[in-house]
């Protein structure tokens, strides 16, 4: 028998999940939290082979109750089962340590196979999220700490709207100079120009 967390917001999902789940042989749920804080302390007292999650949610959102889930249990198989499959969003799942990610559109047996697999430590995705996934190995995300101090303080002058020009003047350095640092750094972010850079900035900034 296959065991269950279901962690979604709206009473309608969970009561619907549940019914087409418990409407199988082999599966059964022993738990529905309606936030993150709850999935947290349900998967603490059941230990389910498959936590379903929803993202959005209050009080704890799915990508951070993943992340406990995991981080106190690293056996545990966790599912994203949201309504999202932009790419920020998968990536923050994964990162947080689900194994799949499946979209509410999802056919009721699509999901049921996707049940099963996560127990066996398969990693079921929809096709939408398989894309973003897809996405995520060709542009792989960069960390802050793969640009130097120096491109650092370039690039946070860019962000700014410093042109090379100024930023040359405020670093007192040459404009070549400034022009050497940014094909260094559009080539580390994968990026062409200094928009796409600023912009990288500003994400960094806000996470």
């Amino acid at each position: 028998m296959i065991t269950v967390l279901i962690a979604d917001d709206h009473p309608m999902m969970r009561s619907g999940l549940t019914q087409l789940l418990e409407s199988t042989d082999d599966l059964r749920v022993v738990a529905a939290a309606a936030d993150g804080a709850q999935a947290v302390a349900l998967d603490k007292e059941h230990h389910p082979d498959v936590v379903m999650m929803d993202i959005s949610m209050p009080v704890l959102d799915g990508v951070e109750a993943t992340r406990q889930i995991v981080s106190a249990r690293p056996e545990a198989h966790v599912v994203m089962l949201t309504s999202f499959a932009e790419q920020d969003q998968v990536n923050a799942a994964l990162d947080a340590g689900a194994i799949g990610y499946l979209l509410k559109d999802a056919d009721p047996d699509e999901l049921l196979r996707a049940v099963r697999a996560a127990a066996l430590g398969e990693a079921p995705f929809s096709a939408r999220a398989a894309q973003a996934l897809l996405n995520r190995r060709r542009n792989p995300v960069v960390s802050a700490d793969a640009l130097t101090a120096r491109e650092s303080e370039v690039l946070a002058l860019v962000a700014e709207g410093l042109a090379n020009k100024q930023i040359a003047r405020q670093l007192n350095i040459s404009e070549k100079t400034v022009k050497a640092h940014l094909t260094s750094i559009f080539t580390t972010l994968g990026v062409t120009d200094r928009t796409q850079a600023a912009l990288w900035a500003d994400r960094q900034n806000r996470s």
